[in-house]
């Protein structure tokens, strides 16, 4: 079991971090969270001419075939620069939902606009708020056509295309739904995040094409869910890393009692413990890197590892960001408060840490 990454991912990393520091600062982020475009569509369109949507999908879909090592990578780097586009719910969901389960048609059809850019994925599956996993499930599909609430869905109000978990005859059920069709309506909601835009998204009489074997979605969504979970975890490990970079910079630079605040010993305590949770974090991850990669049995339960340390990791380290920076981290002017933010959002994207953990403890029961 190797939990290197090779150079050549390495370089596509480095690659990618210079890229995002130009295209991409935390100015971006501001200007997108103070205004009502709810992504930056320069920059969406940046990373399409980079070939990175297309990262894990194969060549003879119109990806670049580069694989989820490079796609972890690129997805640290997006979270370190906290880039506002829909790149989590198109690529490491939509598109990998679609890569798992589709029919060659669907995967000829969708996968080359995704990877260019041209259409943009979402994934709607809970059903209100604090909902988790596919027991909360009431949207029904029948004959072809959808009807029900999905809500919230990160990025619902932006995408052309939803894969949603539906009831049916069969049981409960994946399908892709276009979400400029007759019979759905979008309504954007307010975020903790307004860089990261979430939506309700209400279908009455949509149609929608079957992914996958009917009655197997929730199955097929758990296995999705395991895969985004792995590659969100790198997301959160590059926001976390970098609020803990900006926070101990600060803490050489500023001056309290005639010395380095980061001298007292417990600002000194406080970031060497949030180093230990990013690169606790960092090592689950790598784990769920090579599970994801070579489509290892052990995937279920390295994903619950790498999402409930990525998750701790990065929220700590945008809360005692805050705290590190005293007075001026409270206000609006500081960078500070986006990284929380964003910490915050991500926390609950793919479901709430606390149901990561109770998922991690039945596996890990089953595989005893």
């Amino acid at each position: 079991m190797d939990f290197e990454f090779s150079d050549d991912d390495r370089a596509i990393q480095q690659a990618a971090r210079e890229f995002l520091q130009e295209q991409s600062p935390l100015t971006r982020c501001r200007e997108v969270l103070e205004s009502p475009q709810p992504y930056s569509q320069p920059l969406w369109k940046e990373l399409a001419k980079q070939g990175w949507l297309g990262t894990a999908i194969p060549e003879s879909y119109g990806g670049s075939g580069t694989g989820h090592l490079a796609l972890a990578l690129i997805a640290e780097e997006i979270g370190r620069a906290l880039a506002p586009v829909p790149f989590a719910s198109s690529v490491y969901l939509a598109s990998e939902a679609i890569l798992l389960a589709g029919s060659e048609e669907q995967k000829k059809r969708w996968l080359p606009r995704l990877a260019s850019g041209e259409s943009i994925g979402c994934f709607a599956v809970v059903e209100g708020a604090g909902q988790n996993g596919t027991e909360s499930v009431a949207a029904a599909f029948e004959g072809g056509k959808a009807k029900g609430t999905k809500s919230p869905v990160i990025d619902g109000d932006v995408a052309d295309v939803a894969i949603a978990l539906f009831r049916s005859d069969a049981g409960l059920t994946l399908a892709i739904v276009e979400l400029d069709a007759p019979g759905v309506k979008r309504t954007a909601l307010k975020s903790i995040d307004p860089s990261r835009s979430i939506a309700r998204v209400e279908f009455d009489g949509a149609t929608a094409d079957v992914l996958g074997a009917p009655g197997k979605g929730g199955e097929l969504a758990e296995r999705v869910l395991d895969r985004a979970a792995v590659l969100l975890a790198f997301e959160q490990i590059g926001g976390a890393a970098r609020a803990h970079d900006i926070a101990r910079q600060y803490s050489l630079d500023r001056y309290a009692f005639g010395r380095q605040i980061g001298s007292f010993q417990a600002i000194k305590h406080k970031l060497a413990d949030l180093w230990v949770d990013v690169e606790l974090a960092r090592s689950n991850a790598y784990y769920g890197a090579w599970a994801l990669s070579s489509d290892a049995p052990e995937l279920a339960v390295a994903a619950c590892l790498a999402r409930s340390s990525a998750c701790r990791a990065f929220d700590r380290c945008g809360s005692e960001m805050i705290q590190i920076h005293g007075g001026i981290g409270y206000t609006w002017e500081h960078d500070a408060h986006l990284f929380y933010r964003r910490a915050k959002l991500l926390s609950v994207a793919l479901g709430s840490p606390a149901a990561w953990n109770d998922r991690l403890i039945t596996r890990l029961g089953q595989s005893a």
